[in-house]
């Protein structure tokens, strides 16, 4: 039986191999590979590990202006639209989990005629129509917040 720290290394060297072998492209860009977006492959990775976006030059051949650069989005910025985003997320689900909640609520009502269980679909009703208050209010001060960061 072989050992396992040999066939990863076996493995690894294969994949070295078929990164910098014969599907380099010229002039150093990335070859596209099946099953990988467009913009992922466009992409350089700086030494530290994170994403580099490519160097786009203004129209007459400079460098860009001094607006670009300042125009660029704080890391505090962007880690903040990522919490909004996943707010966001999180309130749409609630809003989904109420409809299906009041869909419940009927069928039990209506259809099954167990009036003993529509109380207590009442209250978990209630208690996600709190939650999704309360959601959607951070979710708007958040963003405030987020404008808030933009400008400055």
């Amino acid at each position: 039986m072989s050992d396992p720290r040999d066939v990863a290394h076996a493995k690894k060297v294969t994949q070295e191999k078929k990164h910098h072998g014969a599907e380099a492209s010229p002039a150093g860009t990335h070859a596209v590979q099946p099953g990988k977006k467009q913009a992922a492959a466009m992409k350089k990775s700086s030494p530290a590990g994170a994403a580099v976006e490519p160097h786009n030059p203004t129209p007459d051949g400079g460098a860009g202006s001094a607006e670009g650069l300042a125009a660029a989005p704080s890391p505090v910025l962007e880690a903040s639209l990522v919490v909004l985003g996943k707010l966001k997320e999180l309130e749409f689900h609630s809003r989904a989990h109420l409809e299906r909640l009041a869909q419940l609520a009927l069928t039990v009502e209506e259809d099954l005629k167990q009036t003993e269980m529509v109380a207590p679909l009442g209250e978990v009703y209630a208690a996600q129509g709190a939650v999704q208050t309360k959601l959607t209010s951070l979710m708007e001060a958040y963003k405030a917040e987020c404008d808030r960061l933009h400008g400055a």
